[in-house]
């Protein structure tokens, strides 16, 4: 008398049944890293201080519609424009493809809008002839929450970077920095910003290419989305992989922080 042995069959089934859930995990991260939310890592501190080095973000890709660009395998002959588009607004941080190669994915602070006519003049931003107010808000201490080191005036850790507070005529608020009240950037030519492009400029106002100098105007199919908040962050330059720096390096007060 034989005996069957159903072991096999189940052994079989459970197989497929994780190789089908593996897949349905994939391919629902695929979606909402296509549709909704995409990962960033900042690279620099032009952004400094409102992102740091070693911030990891999420983007909203819905903010403002889906161009070409938006798409994880870029095709230029998928399509032109933007779909379900909606206008960013001044003081809005975004994602965008760098013009010049669009391989390349820069962030920065949205500041000029098509028709707008933008200026720095001794540090000061100017939007359509009117000074954007700004205030003295603290000092900035160049440590491991974000090297300056190299940056437009050489400072050393114990040296304070003024912080000042811009308030465009949106309500929007936020800090900036001044390494050098005559840099480069410090005083520009009246910038105007052509229709279906934008005009952006990094918080870390000295050490930031931004359309002040070689990002130019930015066409409105680059923009990827708009930074949402910090989900991680981790300080002094540690790469993301090596864990067993982490509990040292961590950035705990930035989880889950929203970007202003």
């Amino acid at each position: 008398m034989s005996v069957t042995d159903d072991k096999k069959p189940a052994e079989k089934n459970a197989f497929w049944e994780t190789i089908v859930v593996l897949f349905q995990a994939f391919l629902l991260a695929a979606v909402i890293r296509t549709i909704l939310l995409q990962p960033f890592t900042i690279p620099s501190g032009s952004m400094i201080p409102t992102l740091l080095e070693g911030d990891y973000l999420l983007v909203n890709k819905f903010s403002y519609g889906y161009s070409r660009y938006s798409l994880p395998l870029y095709n230029p002959e998928w399509f032109e424009g933007r779909i379900f588009a909606s206008e960013p607004k001044r003081g809005d941080v975004i994602v965008f493809r760098l013009p010049s190669d669009t391989s390349v994915d820069y962030i920065k602070r949205l500041v000029g809008l098509p028709g707008d006519k933008v200026q720095v003049v001794e540090g000061v931003l100017h939007i359509n002839g009117k000074a954007v107010p700004r205030v003295p808000d603290g000092t900035y201490y160049p440590d491991e929450q974000g090297d300056l080191s190299g940056e437009a005036t050489p400072l050393n850790r114990a040296d304070g970077v003024p912080i000042y507070r811009e308030t465009l005529d949106t309500g929007v608020t936020y800090q900036t920095l001044d390494l050098n009240p005559y840099s480069d950037g410090d005083n520009t030519q009246v910038f105007t910003v052509p229709p279906g492009h934008y005009f952006f400029m990094g918080d870390n106002r000295d050490n930031s290419l931004d359309s002040r100098f070689t990002v130019g105007y930015v066409p409105e199919e680059n923009l990827i989305g708009r930074a949402s908040f910090i989900i991680f962050s981790l300080g002094n330059k540690t790469p993301f992989l090596h864990v067993w720096k982490w509990p040292t390096n961590l950035r705990y007060d930035r989880f889950f922080k929203g970007i202003e």
